[in-house]
């Protein structure tokens, strides 16, 4: 299988399939209460059926070309994944999206781990717009669009309902020019 470097710290991008269900589930089993604050991939993957079958559904969209996911590892272990949720290559369009367990928090690996798959999505697959949505209380995910140079396009007042409330969405994008041109300047 291969690996994508994201640093000099050891930690590494690589795909998760269908497999790899029991290991993606024990990630989700560490992180579920973390992870469970602004997504609801935890109430999603309870036990190793509906891992798999989690999975599967994302092998599917990468067969399909509308999705991808990818594991970030350190040391070796699973401690989170970044995901194109949706992927529309004829539209050029793909919404990015992204999730940690505890112990991995603070070392930068989802900007990083979103830079290789928004270079991916941008230089191979054309993709020219890239969204992130985000509930407006999740600030640690709002600052990784900041980092990525997203732009605020908006907020969808009280769009999504979760876990019995309705929250803000916010919609951060990057276009392929801007993105593009950020890189070269760095």
């Amino acid at each position: 299988m291969y690996a994508i470097p994201l640093g000099d710290d050891g930690a590494r991008l690589c795909p998760l399939e269908p497999w790899q269900a029991e290991e993606f589930l024990a990630h989700i089993d560490r992180g579920r209460e973390f992870i469970g604050q602004h997504n609801g991939l935890p109430d999603v993957v309870t036990d190793l059926e509906s891992s798999r079958a989690f999975l599967q559904a994302y092998a599917e969209k990468t067969a399909a070309d509308t999705g991808r996911i990818y594991g970030i590892r350190t040391d070796g272990t699973l401690v989170g994944a970044v995901i194109f949720r949706t992927m529309d290559v004829a539209r050029g369009t793909a919404e990015a999206g992204c999730w940690l367990e505890p112990a991995a928090v603070g070392r930068g690996l989802v900007t990083r781990a979103v830079r290789v798959i928004i270079d991916w999505a941008v230089e191979e697959r054309g993709i020219h717009r890239v969204e992130w949505w985000v509930s407006a209380g999740n600030e640690p995910s709002i600052a990784v669009a900041r980092r990525l140079g997203m732009t605020r396009d908006g907020v969808l007042r009280e769009s999504h309902p979760y876990r019995g409330e309705r929250h803000d969405e916010e919609i951060w994008s990057v276009l392929a020019p801007d993105w593009r041109a950020a890189r070269q300047a760095s």
